[in-house]
């Protein structure tokens, strides 16, 4: 038996990472368990890769379209064997960030596969570890759903999954990919900026997922035009392996098969709830995530639960948050977790971020609202940056509850969409009314300006 830690971290991910450092920092004892490396998902095969990769395909397409900007690039084209090299300098660098920081944090971290005997315990190898509390941080997977074909795909490379894809030394000259959410979204940008022909098979009859429709539908749109085929509406319902091999859908009852070098399974990805003995804690869970409160706590005393394997938001930045807020109560400092505010974000180019309600949403919450739409164009950087490029075309849309005319929701297409949405992020945070956030002063010239030409619109 080993020493007793005040903390026990099941996943180095997000969500356990920052729950270590903060609990670290504070003063306690602290152990954290990760079976593959640290960062998990996100920094390691997510988040950080496909935006190097995606920031390569940004210059590249700056290089290629350099005329509309009186600059002439002649015989530009993307390397993708560097751009992969530089994204996999760039996940290196930060992960040995991380470890630097578990060091200065007073972590310890254990490699290795976790097995969770009880609420106090944990084996890794030969080794039992007892803690006073507990925070499973354990993460997500993808999800693999038995289409027929699939598993010999996936055997033998044809089928890739979101970590796979990320390693490819060749563009595939046909790439199919199954999913037309965040992920399979931004692989579509890369690749179709790398030369592949992409066609984008989605379920829903919209891409995008949650994404507000009308910008779902305008984003769509501005990447036909750049060459992507997509059919919506439609369902993966067989695959053929091979060199090349083919993919076949079905949509309305008609087939279609699709001939592909490669298909990216981007479907979604479910909670990691499974094989390392959580079924031991008797924690309680809906629809495949563990439930917990305001607290991060779980129905079992002393057992946390942050990150993807709650289910909610499988998303880093909700996951910093939720280890922050676990922490704290941990702390016996006050604290909860509210998710009104919390933005997600897809990096294609253009950009697609929102927070908070959707209009559609509102009102099948029961919740008056009114919105209000500003083109892009009426930023003056936008338009100095943007002009004459293809996917140049943007919009911003805000949502206020009618009677109190609180800021409720946010939507925005365009460059630097990531960034602008923080400022209406907080204003849902704070409860602002559309008279408060008219009195914010932003910087000029910036593209966050369309906040304020959208807000005055109420």
């Amino acid at each position: 038996m080993s020493d007793i830690y005040d903390l026990l971290i099941v996943g180095g991910g997000p969500g356990g990472y920052t729950a270590a450092e903060r609990a670290g920092r504070a003063g306690l004892k602290v152990l954290l368990a990760e079976r593959r490396a640290l960062g998990g998902t996100c920094l390691n095969e997510g988040c950080i890769p496909s935006k190097a990769l995606l920031n390569s395909a940004k210059i590249f397409d700056y290089a290629k379209h350099g005329g509309a900007y009186g600059v002439n690039v002649a015989g530009a084209s993307i390397d993708h064997a560097a751009a992969v090299a530089r994204k996999d300098k760039v996940v290196g660098t930060l992960v040995s960030g991380v470890r630097s920081l578990m060091r200065a944090s007073e972590v310890a971290v254990v490699y290795g596969e976790a097995e969770i005997l009880d609420r106090s315990h944990m084996r890794i190898g030969a080794d039992v570890y007892e803690g006073a509390r507990m925070i499973l941080a354990t993460g997500s997977e993808p999800v693999i759903p038995p289409i027929p074909g699939l598993a010999e795909a996936l055997a033998s490379g044809f089928a890739l999954t979101s970590r796979e894809i990320l390693d490819l030394r060749e563009i595939p000259g046909r790439l199919v990919i199954a999913g037309g959410g965040v992920i399979g979204l931004e692989m579509a940008s890369y690749f179709n900026s790398a030369g592949s022909e992409v066609t984008v098979v989605e379920m829903l009859p919209e891409i995008g997922g949650q994404l507000d429709p009308g910008i779902a539908g305008m984003l769509r749109r501005i990447y036909a035009k750049k060459g992507v085929r997509f059919a919506l509406g439609t369902r993966v319902t067989g695959i053929r392996p091979g060199a090349p091999g083919s993919v076949i859908t079905e949509s309305g009852g008609a087939e279609t098969e699709f001939a592909a070098d490669k298909l990216l399974l981007s479907i979604g990805r479910r909670p990691l709830i499974k094989g390392f003995g959580l079924e031991r804690l008797g924690v309680a869970a809906d629809r495949g995530g563990v439930m917990t409160d305001g607290h991060m706590m779980t129905n079992v005393p002393g057992v946390y639960a942050v990150g993807d394997i709650t289910g909610r938001y499988m998303l880093a930045h909700a996951a910093y948050r939720e280890a922050d807020v676990a922490v704290n109560h941990i702390l016996g400092k006050r604290d909860v977790m509210r998710y009104d505010a919390v933005p997600s974000v897809i990096y294609t180019a253009p950009e697609a971020a929102s927070v908070g309600y959707t209009e559609e949403a509102a009102r099948a919450d029961g919740i008056e609202c009114l919105t209000a739409r500003a083109p892009m164009i009426l930023s003056g950087r936008f338009l100095a940056e943007n002009a004459g490029v293809t996917g140049s075309d943007g919009v911003c849309k805000l949502v206020i509850e009618k009677n109190s005319r609180r800021v409720i929701g946010a939507h925005v297409l365009g460059s630097y969409a990531s960034e602008i949405i923080v400022s209406a992020g907080i204003m849902i945070e704070l409860q602002l009314t559309a008279e408060d956030a008219k009195e914010i002063i932003f910087p000029h010239p910036t593209v966050g300006e369309i906040i304020r030409e959208t807000i005055y619109r109420f």
